[in-house]
């Protein structure tokens, strides 16, 4: 008799659609605890930016992988990875459900699938392909790695030299194709049983909503928040959140606050975008079309008829 698999779900989307609140709805109906699939909102300090479940909220649910280290700290998806599948096991040990909660596509995808053995950076390598991109354009490497591994080159954008020379470095120096060490990473498959879930609407009616969380973080204090996270020094991971480059400007005297605004709600449209394509592509999730009025519960009710 085989071992019984350990029962997991997972709640992704794009950013503004309601993913958090729907997600205490649901904890609450299957005796879950909430695990942050962000990679923003593991930031102290950054409440209101990465819109981070209130206290409040974290009373009726417990919320994890919230809060753990500060903005100075840089944070990857190893350490991610590692962190929350011991946090995940804790949650199980205690009869209930973990429930990943998020729209980081790529920390999504690591905890799901896995990481590949690593290969190390091989500087000589690494120089050259550097010169030969800085020469002939990346286009020209991207031909290269079209010719050496097909799958890799149609995950990668053509201008996207950083990926490009990672992957023709791991097979010049390996003679591995990355797209095959790739498909070697020992995911969750093994030892638990998973169900994912992603929230959709219609377009206009995300951006909306979208829209209306920026001038809610706006009313809930994000200047002053930003303000004083810039007095320290950030990593790279956290000043790439949405909103600190733009208010950067605004205290500049870049943009006037309504420019700033408009700059947020740009790029946070824009972000909710690129979610989409990014989880558009796995085929293990199961779609819920959502309509523009429906509440937190409702959203959650849908979930768990499909659950049931």
């Amino acid at each position: 008799m085989g071992k019984i698999k350990k029962r997991l779900i997972f709640l992704v989307g794009p950013t503004g659609i309601g993913k958090s609140a729907a997600a205490i709805c649901l904890a609450k109906k299957i005796n879950g605890e909430i695990i942050s699939c962000d990679s923003m909102q593991v930031y102290r300090k950054m409440d209101i930016i990465t819109s981070k479940a209130l206290a409040s909220e974290r009373k009726i649910v417990k919320h994890h992988m919230l809060d753990i280290l500060d903005p100075g700290k840089q944070y990857d998806v190893a350490s991610y990875r590692k962190e929350a599948l011991a946090v995940c096991d804790r949650i199980i040990s205690k009869g209930k459900i973990p429930l990943f909660v998020g729209g980081s596509g790529l920390y999504y995808s690591i905890l799901i699938d896995g990481l590949f053995e690593r290969v190390g950076e091989d500087r000589l390598i690494r120089s050259k392909l550097n010169k030969e991109a800085d020469k002939r354009g990346s286009s020209y490497l991207y031909k290269k790695l079209k010719t050496i591994d097909k799958q890799a080159a149609g995950k990668i954008h053509p201008n996207d030299t950083r990926r490009i020379i990672r992957a023709l470095e791991v097979y010049l120096k390996t003679g591995k194709k990355i797209s095959e060490l790739q498909m070697e990473r020992a995911g969750l498959g093994k030892e638990y049983e998973f169900k994912i879930f992603g929230l959709d609407m219609p377009r206009n009616a995300l951006y909306e909503k979208v829209n209306n969380r920026v001038e809610r973080m706006f009313d809930l204090g994000i200047i002053g928040e930003v303000r004083s996270l810039l007095r320290s020094k950030l990593s790279k991971t956290a000043r790439s959140a949405i909103g600190i480059n733009e208010l950067k400007g605004f205290f500049k005297g870049n943009y006037s606050l309504e420019d700033t605004k408009e700059l947020i709600k740009r790029n946070s449209r824009n972000y909710a975008k690129r979610q989409l394509t990014w989880f558009r592509k796995d085929q293990r999730i199961k779609w819920i079309k959502i309509n523009p009025g429906d509440s937190s519960f409702q959203i959650a009710k849908k979930i768990w008829k499909k659950l049931s």
